[in-house]
């Protein structure tokens, strides 16, 4: 109690009044009858439950019951299972992230109140002023931004911190787009390449849900590691889990690391050398092909591209994959088992045996998680992948996949509608250092720029909320801070956060948001939860502490500087926006009983969808003439036609490429670069760890403690350089020198090195990054097709510190 005392001594305290009860709904495998239980719990000691949810970018969503007394978060459980037994009726118990969440309202590097720049930027110097005078610069540094450059100039930056509905990124957007828009960006950090690929060879991005594991009787993922990235009951762990313990179904995962995934699957680890996946396929398909494993005109019923008999009017008589496996096609390499071992790693005979076992087995589950395709080639490898599915025939059918990470259900809670944007510009938001640096040389052939041919004018003034991409998630963080730091390039930056992130060092103004355990909010479940989708209402648990607002209220505050106030709130509160949004949901699930603001709290409704929405393109495999594709030819292009366009219209660094077929091609800061790998002999991918997600929660003592940022080096190349497992060593290359320690161990192969992305940056004297930062090390060169990061394809060497 000393130290909770020690913590909120500054605090302004509120009383409040409110009680809270817990919501559930009886159980059904489908259709679930709501129904609510019990009154507010209290007991003797005068604690009180209360309940939240995690909103952090994990993919997952677990609601939190909060345990209360005297307005100070005494622990965090996780909410009541409506039915166990049944998934998607089951307890989303949150991991050890979520049930750190006390410790991340009550961390010392909270943001406590509106703050102004006083030292130079990046220094992090800063002033308390009030919210009159911070609400007030911004609505002014707005006007003069946009009337001096134009709204094209004014910069929403990429973020995930925190994904509320009824403040966050919808608030700052609505106001923007109140006041004539700004520069809008495409693509994610997390799926830049697969979402831009995968559309080329399906026509969309659909995948089938875990539950159809179910029905395999093999599991074949690339790089996707749900124990570590999914992990909680809110997430696709538990899909997997249960679906595998009802199928038993043999599973093997594809990736460098020998991953907690491996572990708990009871899984066959075969160890690949990054950027190879492509490599691997076509030695897959070549034994396919040879030993007769599959059925050619089944493929060629449903997909063009894979021989010559389909091939678009435009393409070569020997552009197909199968000319490019055989090794009749320009480049004249045969593509067997041999050559894909050569490029993988993997040896000859296990790749021979891995293509008769998934072109054997009755229900494939083929995947990929989203490592492999942050490469520079990893549109290429995103393709490949799917194409095993195509050529295997193991797609459309119950127990099989289209090759990707399938999405979730959602469950439909709408979020605060942030209005149409006027400005119709659009970049990569990978490259918006460039975008500040370099505006001029922007243009739709060469950095993929959207509405526009090219950039008028550079960005001015970025809005960052809830977001560590400013600088600590961004590639080259060495060259990036020398972007930010000038001022006189990108002017004003506003960062609105609940901590002192290495992103709001290089804030010029400061805002405190509410964290997830102050706010109030209706929110949906996540991206990755599968089949199992849900709607939790979320309370205060504890009064905001200091002068935390609600962005909501912030940008309320602007907007009325602004002039536009009505406009933007519509003459409603935060909380009568979330009533309102709780009635569109009942308008669609009238089971719901009437809005209460006390008892529409904690984990209210909990489904799974029905098992014949599941399977990707089923409907297509069924009948392909009555359900085309989304594709210009109706059906799956092996060959793109449209790729081959854009190959030639765009203008593409020397040695990138985009390939019409999914085939392999080397990249520099490869195993493949002999060059890069004289002075830098270590490939250096990056991994999700359970200790934070992204960089959220990263600055805490204890999960550092349980989970710590190490770098995985193998025992060979460990011996080497006489590093032995806990020693300090320094990661080096050309853009940077990193930190950490050594975790030396044959999970990770030979000549690879992995190192966990997320911590927090904090350059020393020196120059030296000693926060563990993998992007001190990471490149900001764009991907060939999406123009998005290639983060893992990294060469460093390591050195005993």
């Amino acid at each position: 109690m000393d130290l909770f005392k020690k913590l909120i001594s500054r605090r302004t305290f509120i009383e409040t009044t409110s009680k809270s009860v817990a919501i559930t709904s009886a159980a059904s495998a489908i259709t679930l009858p709501f129904n609510t239980l019990a009154q507010p719990q209290k007991n003797e000691s005068s604690e009180v439950v209360k309940h939240s949810a995690c909103l952090v970018n994990c993919g997952s969503r677990c609601a939190l019951k909060v345990i209360v007394k005297d307005d100070i978060i005494q622990r965090i459980e996780p909410e009541d299972a409506f039915d166990e037994s049944t998934f998607g009726q089951h307890q989303i118990r949150p991991c050890l992230r979520g049930r750190s969440n006390k410790l991340r309202v009550y961390s010392p590097d909270r943001l406590k109140y509106p703050m102004v720049r006083v030292g130079k930027r990046g220094e992090g110097k800063f002033k308390r002023i009030s919210w009159e005078e911070a609400t007030k610069l911004i609505a002014t540094k707005l006007t003069e931004t946009r009337q001096k450059y134009g709204n094209e100039s004014i910069y929403y930056i990429y973020q995930s911190g925190a994904y509320y509905h009824t403040q966050g990124t919808s608030a700052w957007k609505r106001m923007l787009n109140l006041t004539g828009g700004y520069l809008n960006y495409h693509n994610t950090y997390s799926t830049a390449q697969i979402r831009a690929a995968a559309p080329y060879t399906f026509g969309d991005y659909i995948g089938s849900h875990f539950t159809e594991v179910e029905n395999s009787d093999l599991v074949v993922f690339f790089g996707l590691n749900l124990s570590e990235t999914r992990m909680s009951g809110g997430g696709q762990v538990e899909e997997l889990r249960r679906s595998l313990s009802k199928s038993k179904a043999k599973t093997i995962i594809i990736d460098p690391r020998y991953t907690d995934s491996v572990v708990t699957s009871d899984a066959e680890w075969l160890s690949i050398k990054p950027t190879s996946d492509a490599a691997l396929v076509a030695g897959l398909v070549h034994t396919m092909i040879t030993e007769g494993l599959i059925d050619e005109e089944t493929i060629n019923k449903y997909a063009i591209g894979f021989d010559q008999t389909t091939l678009p009017a435009s393409a070569n008589s020997n552009s197909s994959y199968k000319d490019y496996v055989l090794g009749t096609s320009d480049d004249k390499t045969v593509k067997d088992a041999k050559w894909a071992a050569s490029v993988t790693g993997i040896p000859a005979k296990r790749i021979t045996q891995l293509a008769r076992e998934i072109a054997t087995a009755n229900a494939c589950y083929i995947a990929q998680g989203w490592g492999p395709q942050r490469h520079q080639n990893g549109e290429a490898s995103v393709r490949a992948i799917q194409t095993l599915s195509v050529i295997a025939n193991q797609w459309g059918r119950p127990g099989t996949n289209a090759g990707v990470w399938p999405y979730a259900t959602r469950y439909g809670v709408p979020s605060l509608p942030a209005l149409s944007n006027p400005i119709k510009h659009s970049i990569p938001c990978y490259a918006f250092t460039t975008a500040i640096d370099k505006p001029e040389v922007m243009s739709d052939i060469t950095h993929g720029v959207r509405g526009t041919e090219k950039l008028n004018t550079g960005i001015k003034l970025i809005i960052n909320q809830a977001g560590n991409a400013l600088i600590n998630q961004h590639g080259d963080t060495g060259l990036t801070k020398k972007i930010l730091e000038d001022d006189t390039k990108c002017e004003f930056i506003v960062v609105c956060d609940n901590h002192m992130t290495p992103s709001a060092k290089f804030a010029d103004i400061l805002l405190p948001e509410t964290s997830y355990l102050e706010a109030a909010d209706l929110v949906d479940n996540s991206y990755a939860s599968g089949s199992n989708h849900f709607m939790i209402g979320m309370e205060p648990v504890i009064a905001p502490l200091w002068e935390v607002r609600s962005s909501y209220d912030i940008c309320a505050d602007i907007a009325e500087h602004l002039g536009v106030k009505q406009e933007y709130t519509e003459g409603r509160s935060q909380q009568q926006w979330i009533e309102h949004n709780y009635n569109i949901v009942r308008q669609k699930r009238p089971y719901l009983p009437p809005y209460n603001k006390e008892s529409s709290v904690g984990l209210i409704d909990q489904r799974r969808e029905a098992p014949e929405n599941s399977v990707a393109f089923s409907a297509f495999w069924k009948d392909p003439g009555a359900n085309p594709l989304k594709t210009p030819s109706g059906k799956i292009e092996i060959y793109s036609e449209r790729l081959a366009i854009l190959e030639q219209q765009w203008v593409l660094p020397e040695k990138d490429r985009i390939p019409v077929i999914p085939g392999f091609y080397p990249v520099e800061e490869s195993h493949l670069d002999p060059e890069g790998l004289k002075k830098y002999p270590l490939q250096m991918i990056g991994f999700h760890t359970k200790g934070h997600t992204h960089s959220t929660y990263a600055q805490l003592p204890i999960l550092k403690e349980a989970i710590p940022d190490e770098i995985w080096i193998n025992p060979i190349n460990a011996d080497q350089r006489g590093i032995r497992n806990g020693d300090p060593v320094l990661v080096q290359n050309d853009r940077g020198k990193m930190q950490t320690r050594a975790r030396v161990t044959p999970r990770v192969m030979p000549d690879v090195v992995a190192m966990p992305q997320g911590g927090w940056l904090h350059f020393n004297k020196a120059g030296i990054d000693i926060g563990g930062n993998i992007n001190t090390l990471t490149n900001l060169k764009l991907s060939p097709l999406a123009k998005g990061n290639p983060q893992h394809t990294n060469l460093v060497d390591i050195v005993k510190a």
